[in-house]
Protein backbone atom coordinates (compact mmCIF):
# COMPACT_ATOMS: atom_id res chain seq x y z
CA UNK A 1 0.00 0.00 0.00
CA UNK A 2 1.18 3.24 -0.95
CA UNK A 3 2.53 5.87 1.75
CA UNK A 4 0.00 8.21 0.52
CA UNK A 5 -3.18 5.91 0.47
CA UNK A 6 -1.46 5.14 4.18
CA UNK A 7 -1.46 8.47 4.84
CA UNK A 8 -5.41 9.44 3.93
CA UNK A 9 -6.55 6.57 5.55
CA UNK A 10 -4.85 7.54 8.72
CA UNK A 11 -6.20 10.90 8.10
CA UNK A 12 -10.09 8.89 7.59
CA UNK A 13 -9.66 7.19 10.87
CA UNK A 14 -8.72 9.90 12.85
CA UNK A 15 -11.87 11.90 11.16
CA UNK A 16 -14.00 9.01 12.09
CA UNK A 17 -14.62 8.32 8.77
CA UNK A 18 -14.42 4.10 8.66
CA UNK A 19 -17.01 3.52 6.02
CA UNK A 20 -15.12 5.62 3.65
CA UNK A 21 -11.63 3.57 4.88
CA UNK A 22 -13.99 0.34 3.84
CA UNK A 23 -14.62 1.42 0.83
CA UNK A 24 -11.30 2.84 -0.08
CA UNK A 25 -10.13 -1.16 0.92
CA UNK A 26 -12.76 -2.80 -0.96
CA UNK A 27 -12.29 -1.14 -4.10
CA UNK A 28 -8.94 -2.32 -4.31
CA UNK A 29 -8.78 -5.83 -5.51
CA UNK A 30 -8.25 -8.74 -2.94
CA UNK A 31 -5.19 -9.73 -4.41
CA UNK A 32 -3.90 -6.61 -4.63
CA UNK A 33 -4.51 -5.89 -0.47
CA UNK A 34 -1.16 -6.33 1.26
CA UNK A 35 -0.68 -7.20 5.45
CA UNK A 36 -1.49 -3.29 5.86
CA UNK A 37 -4.35 -3.06 3.80
CA UNK A 38 -6.59 -5.78 5.58
CA UNK A 39 -5.42 -5.36 9.28
CA UNK A 40 -6.80 -1.32 8.69
CA UNK A 41 -9.66 -2.96 6.61
CA UNK A 42 -10.36 -4.99 10.13
CA UNK A 43 -9.46 -2.08 12.20
CA UNK A 44 -12.00 0.04 10.15
CA UNK A 45 -15.24 -2.80 10.48
CA UNK A 46 -14.31 -2.92 14.31
CA UNK A 47 -15.28 0.21 14.50
CA UNK A 48 -18.26 0.69 12.48
CA UNK A 49 -19.30 -2.48 14.73
CA UNK A 50 -19.38 -5.07 12.36
CA UNK A 51 -16.73 -7.47 14.35
CA UNK A 52 -18.27 -10.87 11.92
CA UNK A 53 -16.65 -8.78 9.41
CA UNK A 54 -13.45 -7.69 11.19
CA UNK A 55 -12.38 -11.55 11.83
CA UNK A 56 -13.03 -12.68 8.42
CA UNK A 57 -10.69 -9.79 7.20
CA UNK A 58 -8.06 -10.25 9.83
CA UNK A 59 -7.92 -14.05 9.61
CA UNK A 60 -6.63 -14.00 6.13
CA UNK A 61 -3.47 -12.68 7.55
CA UNK A 62 -3.58 -14.60 10.85
CA UNK A 63 0.08 -15.83 9.67
CA UNK A 64 1.56 -12.36 9.07
CA UNK A 65 -0.13 -11.21 12.59
CA UNK A 66 1.21 -14.44 14.69
CA UNK A 67 4.50 -11.17 15.66
CA UNK A 68 2.27 -8.09 15.65
CA UNK A 69 0.57 -7.00 18.53
CA UNK A 70 -1.80 -4.44 17.06
CA UNK A 71 -3.34 -7.30 14.85
CA UNK A 72 -3.88 -9.68 18.12
CA UNK A 73 -5.60 -6.96 19.89
CA UNK A 74 -7.82 -6.38 16.98
CA UNK A 75 -8.64 -9.72 17.00
CA UNK A 76 -9.70 -9.44 20.90
CA UNK A 77 -11.55 -6.25 20.39
CA UNK A 78 -13.72 -8.47 17.68
CA UNK A 79 -14.06 -11.49 19.88
CA UNK A 80 -14.61 -8.95 22.93
CA UNK A 81 -17.53 -7.48 21.16
CA UNK A 82 -19.21 -10.69 20.31
CA UNK A 83 -18.86 -11.98 23.90
CA UNK A 84 -16.56 -14.99 22.61
CA UNK A 85 -14.67 -13.76 26.16
CA UNK A 86 -12.50 -16.71 26.04
CA UNK A 87 -11.01 -16.12 22.74
CA UNK A 88 -10.90 -12.69 23.74
CA UNK A 89 -8.62 -13.31 26.53
CA UNK A 90 -6.02 -15.46 24.35
CA UNK A 91 -5.77 -12.54 22.20
CA UNK A 92 -5.36 -9.82 24.54
CA UNK A 93 -3.03 -12.12 26.31
CA UNK A 94 -0.73 -12.56 23.30
CA UNK A 95 -0.81 -8.63 22.52
CA UNK A 96 0.18 -7.93 25.86
CA UNK A 97 3.04 -10.98 25.29
CA UNK A 98 4.05 -8.98 22.26
CA UNK A 99 3.84 -5.47 23.49
CA UNK A 100 3.78 -5.56 27.20
CA UNK A 101 1.84 -2.84 29.56
CA UNK A 102 0.44 -1.19 26.88
CA UNK A 103 -2.91 0.05 28.68
CA UNK A 104 -5.58 -0.12 26.04
CA UNK A 105 -4.65 -3.92 26.32
CA UNK A 106 -4.11 -4.50 29.53
CA UNK A 107 -7.75 -2.73 30.01
CA UNK A 108 -9.32 -5.41 27.56
CA UNK A 109 -7.63 -7.91 29.10
CA UNK A 110 -9.00 -7.42 32.43
CA UNK A 111 -12.33 -7.18 31.38
CA UNK A 112 -12.09 -10.16 29.19
CA UNK A 113 -11.55 -11.92 31.90
CA UNK A 114 -13.77 -10.79 33.99
CA UNK A 115 -16.18 -11.72 31.48
CA UNK A 116 -15.30 -15.07 30.52
CA UNK A 117 -15.45 -15.66 34.02
CA UNK A 118 -19.07 -14.44 34.72
CA UNK A 119 -20.13 -15.97 31.32
CA UNK A 120 -18.77 -19.05 32.86
CA UNK A 121 -20.88 -19.29 35.64
CA UNK A 122 -24.02 -18.22 33.76
CA UNK A 123 -23.56 -21.07 31.78
CA UNK A 124 -23.22 -23.66 34.91
CA UNK A 125 -26.21 -21.71 36.03
CA UNK A 126 -27.85 -22.18 33.78
CA UNK A 127 -26.90 -25.65 32.87
CA UNK A 128 -28.19 -26.18 36.15
CA UNK A 129 -31.39 -25.16 36.49
CA UNK A 130 -32.45 -26.79 32.94
CA UNK A 131 -30.83 -30.34 34.70
CA UNK A 132 -33.41 -29.28 37.81
CA UNK A 133 -36.41 -28.22 35.73
CA UNK A 134 -36.44 -31.53 33.91
CA UNK A 135 -36.12 -34.07 36.37
CA UNK A 136 -38.36 -31.77 39.45
CA UNK A 137 -42.08 -33.05 39.71
CA UNK A 138 -44.30 -31.19 40.75
CA UNK A 139 -44.61 -30.13 44.33
CA UNK A 140 -47.42 -27.87 46.38
CA UNK A 141 -45.81 -25.00 47.07
CA UNK A 142 -46.29 -22.33 49.92
CA UNK A 143 -48.06 -19.20 49.34
CA UNK A 144 -46.18 -16.25 47.95
CA UNK A 145 -44.77 -14.17 50.09
CA UNK A 146 -45.40 -15.43 53.10
CA UNK A 147 -42.94 -13.75 55.18
CA UNK A 148 -42.86 -10.38 53.77
CA UNK A 149 -45.81 -7.82 54.65
CA UNK A 150 -47.33 -6.29 51.18
CA UNK A 151 -49.35 -3.60 53.30
CA UNK A 152 -45.75 -1.51 53.58
CA UNK A 153 -44.38 -2.82 50.69
CA UNK A 154 -45.56 -0.20 48.22
CA UNK A 155 -44.83 3.99 47.78
CA UNK A 156 -47.64 6.02 47.49
CA UNK A 157 -47.44 8.77 44.62
CA UNK A 158 -49.32 10.21 42.32
CA UNK A 159 -46.85 9.73 39.86
CA UNK A 160 -46.99 6.14 40.43
CA UNK A 161 -50.99 6.04 40.28
CA UNK A 162 -50.35 7.75 36.86
CA UNK A 163 -47.58 5.99 35.32
CA UNK A 164 -47.68 2.43 36.66
CA UNK A 165 -50.68 1.39 38.74
CA UNK A 166 -53.76 -0.24 37.21
CA UNK A 167 -56.93 -1.91 38.94
CA UNK A 168 -56.39 -5.61 39.94
CA UNK A 169 -56.25 -7.79 37.01
CA UNK A 170 -58.20 -10.10 36.24
CA UNK A 171 -57.40 -13.69 35.19
CA UNK A 172 -58.86 -13.30 31.36
CA UNK A 173 -56.58 -10.36 31.27
CA UNK A 174 -53.45 -11.81 32.90
CA UNK A 175 -54.06 -14.73 30.27
CA UNK A 176 -54.12 -12.29 27.48
CA UNK A 177 -51.43 -10.48 28.57
CA UNK A 178 -49.17 -13.81 28.78
CA UNK A 179 -50.39 -14.95 25.71
CA UNK A 180 -49.16 -11.19 23.94
CA UNK A 181 -45.93 -11.62 25.54
CA UNK A 182 -45.28 -14.95 24.83
CA UNK A 183 -44.35 -16.31 28.30
CA UNK A 184 -46.25 -17.93 31.33
CA UNK A 185 -46.17 -15.10 34.10
CA UNK A 186 -44.45 -16.65 37.57
CA UNK A 187 -47.20 -16.89 39.99
CA UNK A 188 -45.87 -14.90 42.68
CA UNK A 189 -46.04 -11.71 39.92
CA UNK A 190 -49.87 -12.46 39.62
CA UNK A 191 -50.04 -12.58 43.26
CA UNK A 192 -48.08 -9.11 43.91
CA UNK A 193 -50.17 -8.02 41.26
CA UNK A 194 -53.26 -8.43 42.55
CA UNK A 195 -52.64 -7.22 45.71
CA UNK A 196 -51.61 -4.09 44.05
CA UNK A 197 -51.36 -3.98 39.70
CA UNK A 198 -47.75 -2.03 39.42
CA UNK A 199 -46.17 0.79 41.07
CA UNK A 200 -43.02 2.02 43.00
CA UNK A 201 -42.31 -0.20 45.80
CA UNK A 202 -40.67 1.86 49.60
CA UNK A 203 -37.30 -0.52 48.96
CA UNK A 204 -35.69 0.03 45.19
CA UNK A 205 -32.51 -1.35 45.58
CA UNK A 206 -31.16 -5.23 45.04
CA UNK A 207 -27.35 -5.93 46.08
CA UNK A 208 -25.50 -7.08 43.36
CA UNK A 209 -21.97 -9.06 43.50
CA UNK A 210 -20.64 -7.47 40.47
CA UNK A 211 -20.08 -4.35 39.56
CA UNK A 212 -22.91 -2.66 36.90
CA UNK A 213 -23.46 0.92 35.44
CA UNK A 214 -25.44 2.02 38.25
CA UNK A 215 -22.93 1.21 41.16
CA UNK A 216 -20.71 -1.03 42.07
CA UNK A 217 -22.59 -3.18 44.52
CA UNK A 218 -26.01 -2.67 43.68
CA UNK A 219 -28.89 -1.80 40.77
CA UNK A 220 -31.60 0.38 41.27
CA UNK A 221 -35.07 0.02 39.90
CA UNK A 222 -37.93 3.09 39.28
CA UNK A 223 -40.91 0.93 39.43
CA UNK A 224 -42.11 -2.84 38.41
CA UNK A 225 -44.59 -3.05 35.76
CA UNK A 226 -48.19 -4.14 36.29
CA UNK A 227 -50.55 -6.26 33.93
CA UNK A 228 -52.12 -4.29 31.28
CA UNK A 229 -51.63 -1.85 28.24
CA UNK A 230 -53.26 1.58 29.12
CA UNK A 231 -50.51 2.31 31.68
CA UNK A 232 -47.12 3.68 30.02
CA UNK A 233 -45.21 1.70 32.59
CA UNK A 234 -47.45 -1.87 32.42
CA UNK A 235 -45.79 -4.80 30.82
CA UNK A 236 -48.14 -4.29 27.38
CA UNK A 237 -48.04 -0.59 27.63
CA UNK A 238 -45.93 1.87 25.16
CA UNK A 239 -42.99 1.97 27.68
CA UNK A 240 -43.36 -1.70 28.48
CA UNK A 241 -41.59 -4.94 27.61
CA UNK A 242 -42.21 -5.13 24.09
CA UNK A 243 -41.06 -1.65 23.48
CA UNK A 244 -37.94 -2.07 25.34
CA UNK A 245 -37.18 -5.34 23.41
CA UNK A 246 -38.39 -3.85 20.13
CA UNK A 247 -37.02 -0.26 20.24
CA UNK A 248 -34.40 -0.11 22.70
CA UNK A 249 -32.80 -3.13 21.57
CA UNK A 250 -33.06 -5.88 24.77
CA UNK A 251 -32.34 -9.16 24.28
CA UNK A 252 -35.61 -11.32 23.49
CA UNK A 253 -35.33 -14.02 25.93
CA UNK A 254 -38.09 -12.54 28.78
CA UNK A 255 -40.33 -9.76 30.11
CA UNK A 256 -38.69 -7.18 31.25
CA UNK A 257 -40.51 -6.34 34.73
CA UNK A 258 -38.69 -3.02 35.92
CA UNK A 259 -37.68 0.11 34.35
CA UNK A 260 -34.24 1.65 36.21
CA UNK A 261 -33.34 5.15 37.20
CA UNK A 262 -31.47 5.19 34.27
CA UNK A 263 -34.37 6.68 31.82
CA UNK A 264 -34.10 3.38 29.34
CA UNK A 265 -30.60 2.47 29.63
CA UNK A 266 -30.80 -0.66 32.05
CA UNK A 267 -33.58 -3.12 32.91
CA UNK A 268 -35.24 -5.99 35.00
CA UNK A 269 -36.04 -8.61 33.12
CA UNK A 270 -37.42 -12.24 33.44
CA UNK A 271 -35.14 -14.50 32.12
CA UNK A 272 -36.77 -17.66 30.14
CA UNK A 273 -33.39 -19.03 28.67
CA UNK A 274 -33.45 -21.97 30.74
CA UNK A 275 -36.74 -22.68 31.99
CA UNK A 276 -38.53 -22.30 28.68
CA UNK A 277 -41.98 -20.08 27.99
CA UNK A 278 -43.65 -21.79 30.56
CA UNK A 279 -41.08 -22.34 33.27
CA UNK A 280 -40.04 -20.21 36.90
CA UNK A 281 -37.92 -17.72 34.88
CA UNK A 282 -34.67 -16.42 36.66
CA UNK A 283 -34.44 -12.57 37.47
CA UNK A 284 -31.90 -10.55 35.65
CA UNK A 285 -30.46 -6.72 34.83
CA UNK A 286 -29.62 -6.24 31.68
CA UNK A 287 -27.25 -3.46 31.12
CA UNK A 288 -27.81 -1.26 27.63
CA UNK A 289 -24.59 1.02 28.92
CA UNK A 290 -22.29 -2.36 29.07
CA UNK A 291 -23.62 -3.55 25.70
CA UNK A 292 -26.32 -5.14 27.20
CA UNK A 293 -24.35 -6.97 29.74
CA UNK A 294 -26.33 -9.54 32.01
CA UNK A 295 -25.97 -9.60 35.57
CA UNK A 296 -27.89 -12.93 37.60
CA UNK A 297 -29.99 -11.23 40.31
CA UNK A 298 -32.56 -14.15 41.63
CA UNK A 299 -33.38 -17.32 41.09
CA UNK A 300 -37.37 -16.41 40.76
CA UNK A 301 -39.56 -13.40 41.20
CA UNK A 302 -40.76 -14.25 45.21
CA UNK A 303 -36.69 -14.10 45.83
CA UNK A 304 -36.26 -11.38 43.95
CA UNK A 305 -39.11 -9.25 45.87
CA UNK A 306 -37.57 -10.53 49.11
CA UNK A 307 -33.98 -9.33 48.34
CA UNK A 308 -35.22 -5.77 47.72
CA UNK A 309 -33.57 -3.22 50.27
CA UNK A 310 -33.60 0.40 51.29
CA UNK A 311 -31.54 2.64 48.97
CA UNK A 312 -29.70 4.09 52.67
CA UNK A 313 -28.41 0.89 52.45
CA UNK A 314 -25.93 2.34 49.70
CA UNK A 315 -26.23 6.02 50.53
CA UNK A 316 -23.12 7.13 48.20
CA UNK A 317 -24.81 11.23 47.72
CA UNK A 318 -21.61 12.67 49.56
CA UNK A 319 -18.87 10.62 47.55
CA UNK A 320 -21.78 11.20 44.27
CA UNK A 321 -22.25 14.88 44.59
CA UNK A 322 -17.97 15.12 45.09
CA UNK A 323 -17.49 13.31 42.18
CA UNK A 324 -19.86 15.36 39.91
CA UNK A 325 -18.38 17.98 41.34
CA UNK A 326 -14.93 17.98 40.03
CA UNK A 327 -16.32 16.24 36.48
CA UNK A 328 -18.28 19.76 35.61
CA UNK A 329 -15.45 21.46 37.02
CA UNK A 330 -12.40 19.80 35.32
CA UNK A 331 -13.79 17.18 32.64
CA UNK A 332 -12.79 16.95 29.36
CA UNK A 333 -15.68 18.79 26.64
CA UNK A 334 -16.93 16.12 24.23
CA UNK A 335 -15.96 16.68 20.92
CA UNK A 336 -19.45 18.01 19.66
CA UNK A 337 -19.46 20.36 22.66
CA UNK A 338 -16.34 21.56 22.39
CA UNK A 339 -16.27 22.31 18.77
CA UNK A 340 -19.17 24.54 19.15
CA UNK A 341 -17.93 26.40 22.06
CA UNK A 342 -14.89 27.39 19.47
CA UNK A 343 -17.31 29.32 17.57
CA UNK A 344 -18.84 31.35 20.28
CA UNK A 345 -17.62 35.15 19.58
CA UNK A 346 -21.13 36.98 21.62
CA UNK A 347 -19.79 35.87 24.80
CA UNK A 348 -16.18 35.85 26.61
CA UNK A 349 -15.06 32.47 28.31
CA UNK A 350 -18.07 30.21 27.00
CA UNK A 351 -16.47 26.69 28.71
CA UNK A 352 -16.97 28.32 32.11
CA UNK A 353 -19.90 29.81 32.41
CA UNK A 354 -21.51 26.22 31.16
CA UNK A 355 -19.08 24.93 34.07
CA UNK A 356 -20.11 27.63 36.39
CA UNK A 357 -24.17 26.87 35.54
CA UNK A 358 -23.56 23.36 35.39
CA UNK A 359 -21.13 23.32 39.32
CA UNK A 360 -24.71 25.24 40.34
CA UNK A 361 -27.12 22.23 39.28
CA UNK A 362 -25.15 19.90 40.90
CA UNK A 363 -24.78 21.97 44.16
CA UNK A 364 -28.41 22.36 44.47
CA UNK A 365 -29.68 18.75 42.94
CA UNK A 366 -26.26 16.85 44.03
CA UNK A 367 -25.94 15.23 41.10
CA UNK A 368 -25.43 16.34 37.15
CA UNK A 369 -28.49 15.98 35.60
CA UNK A 370 -31.37 18.32 33.88
CA UNK A 371 -34.81 18.02 34.77
CA UNK A 372 -37.17 20.92 33.88
CA UNK A 373 -36.21 23.09 36.51
CA UNK A 374 -35.18 26.56 35.61
CA UNK A 375 -31.17 26.01 35.32
CA UNK A 376 -31.76 23.07 33.22
CA UNK A 377 -34.31 24.82 31.29
CA UNK A 378 -30.75 27.37 30.34
CA UNK A 379 -28.72 24.20 29.76
CA UNK A 380 -31.15 23.36 27.15
CA UNK A 381 -31.30 26.93 25.82
CA UNK A 382 -27.44 27.14 25.48
CA UNK A 383 -26.80 23.83 23.64
CA UNK A 384 -29.58 24.53 21.37
CA UNK A 385 -28.14 28.19 20.96
CA UNK A 386 -24.77 26.65 20.54
CA UNK A 387 -25.80 24.02 18.11
CA UNK A 388 -27.80 25.80 15.50
CA UNK A 389 -25.14 28.45 15.38
CA UNK A 390 -22.72 26.37 14.13
CA UNK A 391 -25.62 23.71 12.08
CA UNK A 392 -28.01 26.33 10.93
CA UNK A 393 -29.77 24.02 8.73
CA UNK A 394 -31.36 21.83 11.56
CA UNK A 395 -34.09 19.76 11.89
CA UNK A 396 -35.74 18.94 14.57
CA UNK A 397 -35.12 15.03 14.41
CA UNK A 398 -31.11 16.03 13.36
CA UNK A 399 -31.31 18.04 16.70
CA UNK A 400 -32.92 15.37 18.80
CA UNK A 401 -30.39 12.87 17.30
CA UNK A 402 -27.24 14.63 18.18
CA UNK A 403 -28.68 16.42 21.48
CA UNK A 404 -27.03 13.37 23.59
CA UNK A 405 -23.61 14.25 22.52
CA UNK A 406 -22.97 17.47 23.55
CA UNK A 407 -23.69 16.55 27.01
CA UNK A 408 -25.87 13.69 27.82
CA UNK A 409 -23.59 11.23 26.96
CA UNK A 410 -20.66 13.57 26.06
CA UNK A 411 -19.56 11.69 23.48
CA UNK A 412 -15.31 11.77 23.48
CA UNK A 413 -15.43 13.85 26.84
CA UNK A 414 -15.97 13.37 30.00
CA UNK A 415 -18.06 16.43 31.33
CA UNK A 416 -21.29 14.12 30.95
CA UNK A 417 -24.10 12.99 32.66
CA UNK A 418 -24.29 9.56 31.23
CA UNK A 419 -28.27 9.10 30.26
CA UNK A 420 -30.62 11.34 30.00
CA UNK A 421 -34.48 10.95 29.29
CA UNK A 422 -35.48 12.27 25.54
CA UNK A 423 -39.28 13.27 26.91
CA UNK A 424 -37.36 16.30 29.13
CA UNK A 425 -35.96 17.44 25.69
CA UNK A 426 -38.77 17.64 23.63
CA UNK A 427 -40.83 19.10 26.10
CA UNK A 428 -38.58 22.07 26.38
CA UNK A 429 -38.75 21.79 22.73
CA UNK A 430 -41.86 21.75 22.06
CA UNK A 431 -42.47 24.67 25.00
CA UNK A 432 -40.23 27.46 23.42
CA UNK A 433 -41.68 26.33 20.13
CA UNK A 434 -45.08 27.38 21.57
CA UNK A 435 -43.74 30.21 23.58
CA UNK A 436 -42.04 31.57 20.15
CA UNK A 437 -38.50 31.33 21.04
CA UNK A 438 -38.03 28.30 18.35
CA UNK A 439 -38.92 28.87 15.53
CA UNK A 440 -39.50 26.03 12.55
CA UNK A 441 -39.26 26.94 8.88
CA UNK A 442 -39.31 24.45 5.96
CA UNK A 443 -38.54 21.81 8.12
CA UNK A 444 -36.00 23.78 10.03
CA UNK A 445 -35.66 24.89 13.79
CA UNK A 446 -34.63 28.63 14.06
CA UNK A 447 -33.81 30.68 17.63
CA UNK A 448 -35.53 33.56 17.23
CA UNK A 449 -33.93 36.61 17.79
CA UNK A 450 -35.60 37.46 21.16
CA UNK A 451 -34.21 34.01 22.24
CA UNK A 452 -30.67 34.48 20.93
CA UNK A 453 -30.64 37.99 22.72
CA UNK A 454 -31.94 35.96 26.16
CA UNK A 455 -29.54 33.34 26.04
CA UNK A 456 -26.60 35.64 25.75
CA UNK A 457 -27.81 37.62 28.22
CA UNK A 458 -28.26 35.02 31.08
CA UNK A 459 -24.61 33.63 30.03
CA UNK A 460 -22.81 37.15 29.81
CA UNK A 461 -24.25 37.17 33.55
CA UNK A 462 -23.16 34.13 34.84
Amino acid sequence: MDQSLMEHLSQLHEEDEHQEIVDLLLAISEEERDYEAVNRLGRAYNNLGLFEEALRELNKIADGGKEDPLWHFRVGFAYYHLRRYEEAVQAFRDADRLEAEDPNTEMFLKWSLRKAEKQQKDEQRMAAKKTASKSQESESKQVPFSGLSLADFWEDSEYARKSYQSDPPTDEVFASIEEELGYKLPSSYLALMKQQNGGIPRNTCFPTEEATSWAEDHIAISGILGVGREKSYSLCGDLGSRFMIEEWGYPDIGVVICDCPSAGHDVVMLDYRACGRDGEPEVIHVDQEDDYEITFLAENFEAFIMGLVSEEEFDTSAEDKEADLYKVSHGKFSTLLEELCTRVLEVDQIEQKIRSICTRIVEEKGHFSFHADELSYLMYDVQFWLYTKSYPDTSREQYVADYEKMIAFGTGGEFRQGGYAPGWITDWLDKRMQEGRILQEKGRLLPAESFVAEVIRQLQEV
